[in-house]
């Protein structure tokens, strides 16, 4: 069981690899600049989150309709590096909420958006989780995330009025050992409209 899901995580990793390899020469070769987005393409402003509200912003986030899912392409700054949790959640309302007493970050944006009531975090690749599970969003060591991450049960229809969140370090992609992929703190946040 564990060798096939390392397999299919390398299988997943070659494909996303020769995705976003092809992604520049697919738009020069349809007469477009590989930095402008097509009609209909939708870019998401990230901010940090915090107690108080809305912090600096991060960068952005465009999402663009493919034949094989929604792709997602980061140009995000100042980050920590490593790999971070990355999904898509039910409010469109970045802000503080508070549980069980406290101020917490992002809060407002609610749970990972799960239209089909799964209640199951499982991953981007599984019919059986959350809609809104994402490839994790790789961070380079000066901070910035620039590679794609296709989402293949999405499409930018599906997710309108919601919010796209950054979690602090990984996502295994389970409820164990620790509940939503053991992520840790909504570090950074921004609205679909």
């Amino acid at each position: 069981m564990i060798i096939s899901e390392m397999l299919k995580s390398s299988i997943i990793a070659l494909g996303l690899s020769v995705i976003t390899a092809f992604i520049p020469f697919a738009a020069q070769a349809d007469g477009h600049d590989a930095d402008v987005t097509d009609e209909g393409d939708q870019v998401i402003t990230l901010t940090f989150t915090s107690a108080e509200g809305l912090g600096a912003t991060v960068g952005t986030v465009t999402l663009t309709d493919t034949e094989y899912g929604l792709l997602l392409i980061p140009d995000l700054s100042g980050l920590p590096a490593g790999a971070h949790g990355f999904h898509i959640h039910t409010n469109p309302d970045c802000g503080p909420a508070k549980k069980n007493g406290k101020i917490v970050p992002g809060l407002a944006a609610g749970g990972h958006f799960d239209p089909f009531n799964t209640g199951s975090h499982e991953g981007p690749y599984s019919e059986e989780g959350h809609l809104g599970d994402l490839p994790p969003l790789f961070v380079e060591a000066d901070g910035t995330a620039t590679i794609p991450v296709l989402a293949p049960r999405l499409e930018t229809a599906f997710i309108h009025g919601r919010s796209l969140m950054v979690h602090l370090h990984g996502d295994n992609f389970s409820d164990d050992p620790a509940p939503l992929g053991g992520g840790g703190a909504r570090l950074a946040c921004g609205i679909i409209e």
